[in-house]
């Protein structure tokens, strides 16, 4: 088994497909199938079941990606550190749908736009994050926990050897279009939203109470409109007068000054925080986005 067959193997699983993948790796696709089977045949199990539809990663064969990672991000660790060349700055974090991640996040490569660079961010469901992070495809995840789901969180956490550290806490605030008929108000009610549909994040196959982006999540809404993508919530809040529930954290410069967060009167404290694997020391471009991310604390 070699570091060129981990690479290729990640690589496959990134782009889904063989054919994809060997674009990307400059090498032929018969070449990397065979490649592929060769380290199949070593290791003794199924990486990738192949179907005239394409690859799908086998159980056994997540498992083995997530080691193969591990020993690829090592292994460009003591590149950076000891080969004595210059190379490019990496850093990839994953978070839910916060806005003000992802302007920590632009303030972040700004701070480091001074050569190469390959950043990723990864605005995702929970227990995606909680894989990326575990599986070395980000370096931080950033969630919140509150009083309801830190039993299981911190278990979930701890099963997958991850680690989380608060960056501040906030309140619960309502997140509606500037038009909305109560975006005027001090202070809303949950009685008052009965009219009006809540918008929450899909969490996909893996959806829970627990895991859910948005406090609250047990609670019986009347309307109730699940969705994927933070542009796809912010028109319809404007074309349904639907809201959802938020840390009061916005940004005008991403999503324009058309939105109001009020403050929701059954509030919930959340902490807003990130995710790493234990004992992993973070890069400095880690550390920087870190800074950022604080600043946003109140």
């Amino acid at each position: 088994m070699t570091l060129q067959q981990l690479k290729y193997a990640i690589t496959v699983a990134d782009c889904g497909s063989m054919n994809e993948a060997a674009k990307r790796l400059f090498i032929s696709q018969p070449g990397l199938s065979g490649t592929i089977r060769e380290l199949e045949e070593e290791l003794g199990l199924e990486i990738f079941l192949r179907s005239n539809r394409g690859i799908t990663i086998t159980p056994a064969g997540e498992e083995f990606l997530g080691y193969a990672r591990q020993v690829c991000a090592q292994y460009a660790l003591l590149e950076d550190k000891y080969a004595g060349r210059r190379s490019k700055k990496h850093f990839s974090v994953s978070m839910q749908h916060y806005s003000f991640a992802v302007r920590a996040f632009v303030d972040t490569v700004k701070q480091a736009d001074d050569g190469e660079y390959e950043f990723a961010a990864h605005e995702t469901r929970t227990y995606e994050i909680i894989e990326n992070v575990k599986n070395f495809k980000s370096e931080l995840g950033v969630i919140y926990i509150n009083d309801f789901n830190r039993k299981v969180m911190t278990k979930l956490l701890s099963e997958n050897s991850l680690e989380f550290t608060p960056l501040f806490d906030c309140d619960t605030y309502v997140y509606l279009w500037s038009g909305h008929p109560l975006a005027d108000k001090s202070v809303i009610s949950m009685d008052e939203l009965g009219d009006y549909p809540c918008l929450a994040f899909d969490q996909g196959q893996n959806n829970s109470f627990y895991l859910a982006e948005e406090v609250k999540s047990t609670y019986e809404y009347k309307r109730l409109i699940r969705a994927n993508d933070r542009a796809t919530m912010l028109n319809m809040m404007v074309g349904l007068n639907g809201y959802t529930l938020c840390s009061g954290i916005i940004c005008a410069e991403l999503n324009g000054d058309g939105y109001r967060a009020v403050p929701l009167k059954e509030n919930e404290k959340m902490t807003i925080g990130y995710i790493k694997r234990k004992g992993a020391a973070l890069t400095p471009i880690a550390n920087i986005y870190i800074e950022e991310l604080q600043k946003y604390g109140y």
